[in-house]
């Protein structure tokens, strides 16, 4: 006895909702919002009176992307072009259901608006309510170009996500001999793009025409002639060299960036800058070199400041001489009996002062300028309670008038020393 399989219909839950308006649209198919709908489908609805007036039919219309495709009042009440053998009408006594066949299928991914106007038996109760559902996507995808973005790999884009069906699907034809044929070995599609795998390197400068087969989108839609081949050149290496060269220059000028503050590479317009930030407070007129010098050991500098060392190594440093001693304030002394008060002595200071006094001593004349730059130097580098005096220098030797046998006289053009 054979075995029959007869469908069967079951409800997991059945809900019981009251109507507020009146008529009602109901049984809508398409559904609402419904998307991947079939292009050659039939469009139907139900208009339902929950009350007892039942649908006026006369006054009922059904609009499909603005075009009247059913017409209550008129005969024939479908119109053309949406009267196919599907098409009908049924009334009930509280149920006006429709169904319209368009003679015309729906673009792929066309975005459907049906409306529907009616009314109640009586005129009291209205009703105009749109709704929309999308078309299924029947368009194959389109090759939309090619480039090698190796020798050994190709990489093709399309106009929408795609899939690869068979890996080895693809051809390639060389455009200009001579040059090495070659074929795909792998393929991966990633969003839009699928890449090649080919299994020999291309021929140099050599254009290639690729024939696309194996892919169709995320809905099955294979690609198809004229949109499945293009042409593509070894370029993108060539056009990414050159920006790639304007970026390494680029680079280049970035790596160079920390030679601002570098003290041996700095350009000189920074090294004012580079003193400036170190606080440097010494106000002289400085070469490059010296500027360079000055700013690799201003912070030791400020290590000695207060200290004879400190004193000593920036006289050095900016002077290039050596102090011959930083000796305690010495003030001329009185001799009661003797000294004379602005000849041989002078008004000393007091204790305290004389106790933190120095003076600082070198072994060769000074000019102007030194003069000024040492005391400079001493006055911001001593210990802040000391006072700087004096600076000393030798004084001019003295000369001698020295004896001429048989010419000098004792006493008049000469002297005993």
């Amino acid at each position: 006895m054979p075995t029959l399989e007869l469908p069967a219909l079951y409800a997991d839950t059945v809900a019981s909702i009251v109507a507020v308006f009146r008529p009602l649209l109901a049984n809508r198919d398409p559904g609402p919002g419904e998307i991947g709908v079939v292009l050659e489908s039939a469009i139907a609805l139900e208009i339902i009176d929950p009350g007892i007036d039942g649908i006026d039919r006369a006054g009922t219309r059904v609009w499909v992307d603005g075009e009247l495709a059913f017409d209550g009042s008129s005969v024939p009440e479908l119109q053309p072009g949406f009267d196919g053998p599907r098409a009908g009408v049924t009334e009930t006594l509280d149920t006006l259901r429709i169904v319209i066949d368009p003679a015309t299928a729906f673009l792929s991914e066309a975005l459907v608006a049906v409306r529907v106007v009616s009314q109640a038996n009586g005129g009291v109760h209205v009703l105009d309510q749109s709704y929309t559902f999308r078309a299924e996507d029947r368009t194959a995808p389109r090759v939309v170009s090619a480039q090698a973005i190796s020798q050994r790999e190709v990489q093709i884009g399309f106009d929408e996500e795609i899939e690869v069906t068979g890996a080895t699907g693809f051809s390639f034809e060389a455009m200009s001999l001579p040059a090495v044929p070659i074929s795909p070995v792998g393929a991966l599609a990633t969003g839009t793009t699928v890449t090649l795998i080919i299994d020999t390197e291309m021929s140099p400068d050599v254009p290639y025409r690729v024939v696309v087969s194996g892919v169709a989108d995320v809905f099955g839609n294979a690609v198809l002639a004229p949109d499945n081949t293009t042409t593509f050149l070894g370029d993108l290496w060539r056009f990414i060299a050159c920006l790639q060269e304007a970026f390494d220059l680029l680079l280049a000028e970035v790596d160079r960036y920390p030679d601002i503050f570098d003290l041996e590479r700095a350009p000189g317009s920074f090294l004012d800058l580079i003193l400036r930030d170190l606080g440097n407070p010494f106000p002289f007129e400085l070469d490059e070199l010296a500027k360079r010098r000055l700013a690799s050991v201003l912070v030791e500098m400020y290590r000695q400041k207060g200290t004879a060392i400190g004193i000593e190594n920036a006289i050095r440093f900016f002077l290039g001489i050596d102090i011959t001693a930083i000796t305690a304030f010495t003030g001329t002394t009185l001799v009661l009996g003797e000294a004379e008060l602005g000849v041989d002595w002078e008004l000393g200071p007091s204790d305290l002062f004389a106790r933190y006094a120095f003076d600082v001593e070198v072994d060769v004349p000074l000019s102007d300028t030194e003069r000024r730059q040492i005391r400079a130097i001493v006055d911001y580098l001593k210990p802040a309670h000391t006072h700087f005096v004096d600076l000393i220098e030798p004084g001019i030797p003295p000369t001698f008038d020295h004896w001429e046998l048989g010419v000098s006289e004792l006493g008049v053009e000469t002297e005993l020393h």
